[in-house]
């Protein structure tokens, strides 16, 4: 093959999402200040950038995954760059494995993180008749949660105010082949007209939170001033625990205080961000914590290429 006709990038950025634009953007920014190079994969030219690397028309140094997780025809990509030894961000294996939340809460009990009392129970293509009784959900307390363990994002699958045996029972019938984990409602303590139910977002070694109303799905930047005043340091602490579990650069959680004063962390790993900037939606993230990601991103980024001499 002539080397003339190939094209060299440094990281290949796998998108199939029209939101994620203005943190790709940034993240390109970025990168850039180091002198390296990208190519932005979305659907529509998936197919020809898989043949051109390939046939060695194109390469590349590293691959910023945001698109094989939740677009199963982005997995060849990733494979691909597996394949060729190329370093990834993030391996599909580990998402998979760190967004169980029936995998997820074993591990955090095991690693003594504060988690709601949860019941897991096995698919339903799995066990069709569940060992679950009234007296069992007596002791969640009412209303009570519902969740599947894989089907993630958005919320999907999720029954909020779960009152009955029959609702526990309809809501397998939805998501046949996923575990479900039934869970007491936890309600956060409030004081100085908030609401204590934090995000907190882990990038590559940086923690930063968020408060995030749950009942409203609007956030607003913590404080170091609040933080200290609040004495919210502990919460820093879990977040980077969850990171040791997880074996995950970049997730976030949620973590709301109890009027008993303890951190019980509520959603385990959001293994896909949804980083849409405030300023452009109101329910997004603060413009703050999406910069501060998308650099340390970047720094990542580029000491892993300098560190692997690619």
């Amino acid at each position: 093959m002539n080397n003339q006709l190939s094209a060299n990038f440094d990281i290949c950025i796998a998108t199939d999402w029209e939101y994620d634009d203005d943190f790709l953007k940034l993240v390109e920014k970025n990168v850039k200040e180091y002198g390296l190079t990208t190519y932005t994969v979305y659907k529509y030219n998936l197919k020809d950038t898989v043949s051109k690397i390939q046939t060695g028309k194109l390469n590349f140094r590293f691959l910023f995954d945001r698109a094989s997780d939740t677009e199963p025809t982005f997995v060849e990509l990733q494979n691909l760059f597996l394949q060729k030894n190329i370093p990834v961000f993030e391996s599909l294996e580990q998402m998979l494995w760190a967004s169980d939340k029936a995998t997820m809460h074993l591990e955090f009990i095991e690693n003594g993180i504060n988690t709601p009392f949860t019941i897991i129970l096995p698919s339903f293509k799995n066990v069709e008749k569940m060992n679950l009784n009234i007296h069992d959900l007596a002791v969640l307390g009412r209303p009570f949660i519902i969740k599947p363990a894989n089907t993630t994002g958005g919320g999907i699958g999720v029954v909020d105010g779960a009152e009955t045996l029959e609702d526990v029972l309809s809501a397998r019938l939805t998501h046949k082949n996923d575990k479900y984990l039934i869970q007491k409602k936890i309600i956060p303590v409030e004081k100085s007209n908030k609401r204590f139910w934090f995000r907190g977002y882990y990038a590559c070694g940086l923690v930063q939170f968020s408060w995030w109303n749950d009942l409203t799905h609007l956030s607003e930047i913590l404080t170091a001033e609040q933080i200290d005043y609040f004495e919210l340091e502990e919460m820093f602490r879990i977040v980077d625990k969850i990171a040791a579990i997880s074996k995950l650069n970049f997730f976030s959680t949620e973590i709301a205080l109890t009027d008993l004063n303890e951190f019980i962390v509520v959603d385990y790993i959001n293994e896909s961000c949804d980083m849409r900037l405030k300023s452009k939606h109101y329910d997004g993230v603060p413009n703050l914590i999406v910069e501060n990601t998308a650099k340390k991103i970047a720094d990542f980024v580029h000491n892993k290429i300098k560190n692997k001499n690619i």
